[in-house]
């Protein structure tokens, strides 16, 4: 099969787009896909404002534990989640603890003293001091040809503030430096398929991948003639989505409603669907092997009538624990971020590994946190941390309980879970012996 070319070279021969080569360079049966290094993969999920700790922890350790009613939606994952109790934020400093929750949550690294004043307290701070551990794995897997991809890393909002300030922003890729994540479905779709900024109309694009397809529909296996129906069908649904959200320019100072779905609390449910199936699609094409998804922000107001939730979820949060309805109330807001995350786990689940056994989930780590261990208390320990796939071969399947041990550990051991021999990450005085114990 043209072995003097290339596999780039090749696919131009044959006229393919720019914008398919990644995802057609990982069909198995074009002979093009990388067996011999597993593709590993990691998925950082936050949502805010801490969680109803006795709803949300397994009372049991090990093995043998019964999901609360917070996580309950995990059940068909049991076998692939992990818990990890015990496990805090400890770096102090300038900012509040919401601001050092989220901001220091990835880094492991103190705030900058800043003007921004925090949310609940009058302590103001600044950006982080450090990159994200995200952004650290990025440029580690960016280094090398074979785990090298288009966009490095991929950063999904929902419900995330255009306001840049220290409560809104958890990745950093580098000191003083905030990367904004991306709120809307359809900007992230024209990223994905758009390698040219206002030079091509995304229909163009759309309608180019369709025709490649095409004409690679006859040099297929039968397995990946479904994987590509599947990715047009799937480009084609946002291109239809994207033409009824679409405002003509010059109408652009007058509101006019659409049918499409707007970047709005209330569409909550429907953007968090967009984006993740968006996710699980970039992961299909390989344009990115890490990827986050923020929920809204720390000290997040947002109200959920769609779960009958009709409070502020900040307020809520400060109501104490006495207050059972209130706790009742936060613990449906928790159950519905973890149904989210069981939605991403499912559609990775369902998804072949292209060009390689198993799954996506079988070579995907989901990592599930929140800035604080508890809203109403503030604390920043036993910080939310739940992992739900097999990307990093921790051994999953159980609930761990730890003497209150930093969370600069558990980056370290994502890093090393990706090969990535790293012995400190953010403030090294947290990084004690290395990765946490009893991962794997």
């Amino acid at each position: 099969m043209h072995p003097s070319h290339s596999r780039r070279e090749f696919l131009r021969h044959l006229g393919i787009s720019a914008a398919a080569v990644p995802f057609v360079l990982n069909l198995p049966s074009l002979g093009f896909a990388d067996e011999q290094r597993r593709k590993q993969r990691l998925v950082v999920l936050f949502s805010p404002n801490g969680v109803v700790p006795g709803t949300f922890w397994p009372d049991e350790v090990g093995d043998k534990f019964a999901l609360k009613e917070s996580c309950q939606p995990l059940e068909p994952f049991k076998n692939r989640t992990l818990f990890l109790k015990g496990v805090g934020d400890k770096v102090r400093g300038d900012g509040d603890s919401h601001m050092r929750g989220i901001g220091c949550l990835l880094t492991g690294v103190e705030l900058f003293p800043g003007n921004i004043l925090g949310g609940c307290t009058e302590h103001p701070a600044g950006w982080s001091r450090g990159l994200s551990i995200d952004q650290e794995l990025k440029g580690y897997l960016q280094k090398s040809p074979e785990t090298r991809t288009r966009f490095g890393s991929l950063e999904f909002g929902v419900g995330v503030p255009e306001r840049a300030d220290t409560w809104t922003r958890m990745v950093y890729s580098g000191p003083n430096k905030p990367v904004t994540p991306i709120n809307s479905p359809y900007q992230m779709l024209t990223r994905l398929y758009s390698n040219t900024k206002h030079q091509q109309s995304l229909k163009s694009i759309l309608d180019g991948l369709k025709e490649d397809f095409d004409k690679l529909e006859s040099m297929v296996s039968a397995n990946d003639r479904r994987v590509l129906e599947e990715h047009a069908t799937f480009v084609r649904e946002f291109e239809l989505e994207l033409k009824a959200a679409k405002v003509e320019e010059a109408a652009k100072s007058v509101p006019v409603l659409t049918p499409g779905v707007k970047d709005s609390l209330e569409n909550m449910p429907q953007l968090s669907k967009m984006q993740i199936d968006l996710l699980v699609n970039s992961f299909i094409a390989d344009f990115s092997r890490i990827a986050t998804l923020q929920y809204n922000h720390s000290t997040s107001d947002a109200t959920m009538p769609w779960i009958n939730v009709a409070g502020r979820h900040h307020d809520l949060s400060h109501k104490p624990d006495s207050d059972l309805e209130t706790q009742k109330q936060l613990t449906q807001v928790d159950r519905w971020y973890c149904e989210q995350l069981a939605y991403l786990a499912q559609r990775l689940s369902d998804t072949p590994e292209p060009g390689g056994p198993g799954s996506l989930l079988d070579n995907t780590l989901i990592v599930w946190t929140n800035e604080l261990g508890q809203g109403n208390s503030h604390t920043l320990d036993n910080i939310p941390w739940v992992l739900v796939g097999g990307g990093l071969d921790f051994k999953m399947g159980r609930s761990l309980r730890y003497s209150d041990l930093p969370h600069n550990r558990l980056l370290l051991s994502l890093a090393h879970g990706f090969g990535h021999r790293i012995e400190r990450f953010g403030n090294s005085n947290y990084c004690g012996d290395g990765p946490l114990p009893a991962l794997t």
